[in-house]
């Protein structure tokens, strides 16, 4: 059996105004099968059981997109198995998610039942000192997140001009050009979005690697100042008009821009790298987007660019801290959990929605 790829993405977010969910956008209803919405507290085996499908659906052959936790990138938050048009979802706080189309397609899965309430009763002051810590880390993390992204926004501001936006806009059509037929009469492309980046508690980082897996000309677009988005919006646009299909990467720090942008139908991939970022790997061509700014001005804006950098960059690391200390604390909170977790439960609870997914 031909290795499938190993596709990973982000439907949530610790960007600078809280939590950013993208949940809505899990898995097209008008062609989806089932949603299994699993509902339970701290280590009741949510990741656990979503591994344990997807493990099985690999095996026989199924198209499978993790969907890591923003929070902890080693946990997941969900499971898309596009072909069978199914999906698991951890449905809690903060991506709560509930059913759009009861019993017909989505259903309930309580791992809560899987807990033992009696044994757990007694540590619920402990339980409850966690989670109180868990969440003011949060709540310092995104207000670090926010200055930093002032700063972000200060500079590509000061370099985002009507004269920057029509050179991308013309680079934009000359790849559309190159890249994309034109074809008469197509239905629209549909697009869905996800986050291929994510400020963690391991750090701010890009998933590279999916694109890679799933397109063979990816282009990286050397981005300092987070200028893409006037590029991508554009060849979006391109590749939707021309009936495929896209996978549009909203930028975490500032989720109402695009910060990647997928084309898997035409091979095609757009990857903005920023400052010390690398692509794993040799990209099919490079676009330096910094140089497209106006020089004069680059010039002047130096050190209010520079400020900006450093400062953002630091309030970053805070925000990356804070996180760090979040898991702690969860870590500390699934420890009190686990021994009171009937996992042999969780298991056949898996099995049982595995066998029922591969019938469908």
């Amino acid at each position: 059996m031909t290795a499938l790829p190993h596709i990973q993405y982000f439907l949530g977010a610790n960007a600078p105004g809280g939590f950013r969910s993208l949940y809505d956008q899990l898995i097209p209803y008008d062609t989806a099968r089932a949603v299994y919405i699993l509902k339970g507290g701290p280590g009741c085996g949510k990741s656990t059981l979503m591994r344990r499908v997807a493990a099985q659906a690999e095996q026989a052959g199924l198209e499978v997109e993790y969907i890591l936790c923003s929070g902890d990138p080693d946990s997941l938050d969900a499971v898309v198995l596009p072909g069978a048009g199914t999906a698991l979802v951890d449905g809690t706080a903060p991506h709560v998610v509930e059913p759009k189309l009861p019993g017909a397609v989505d259903r309930y899965v309580d791992l809560g039942a899987c807990y033992d309430h009696g044994a757990l009763y007694p540590l619920r002051r402990e339980i409850t000192r966690c989670m109180a810590g868990y969440k003011g880390c949060y709540a310092r993390a995104y207000r670090c997140l926010g200055a930093a992204a002032d700063l972000f926004e200060d500079q590509r501001a000061a370099l985002l001009t009507d004269g920057l936006s029509h050179k991308l806009a013309r680079r934009a059509q000359g790849i559309l050009n190159r890249e994309v037929p034109r074809r008469k009469g197509v239905q629209p492309g549909r697009v869905k979005q996800r986050f291929l980046g994510a400020v963690s508690c391991q750090g701010s980082f890009t998933l590279y690697d999916t694109a890679f897996a799933q397109c063979q000309r990816v282009y990286e677009l050397s981005d300092s100042y987070g200028l893409g988005h006037e590029m991508l919006l554009r060849l979006l646009a391109g590749l939707t008009a021309a009936g495929f299909d896209a996978v549009a990467c909203p930028d975490p720090m500032a989720p109402d821009r695009l910060s990647h942008l997928l084309a898997p139908q035409r091979g095609l991939a757009f990857l903005p790298c920023a400052g010390g970022e690398a692509l794993p790997r040799k990209a099919y061509r490079r676009i330096r987007l910094d140089a497209a700014a106006d020089g004069e001005l680059l010039r002047r804006c130096r050190s209010r660019l520079r400020f900006a950098k450093k400062v953002s960059r630091a309030l970053t690391e805070e925000a990356v801290t804070s996180l760090a200390q979040a898991k702690a604390i969860h870590d500390e909170l699934e420890a009190v959990y686990h021994p009171y977790v009937d996992f042999g439960r969780v298991e056949e609870t898996a099995g049982a929605i595995a066998r029922e997914i591969l019938s469908l």
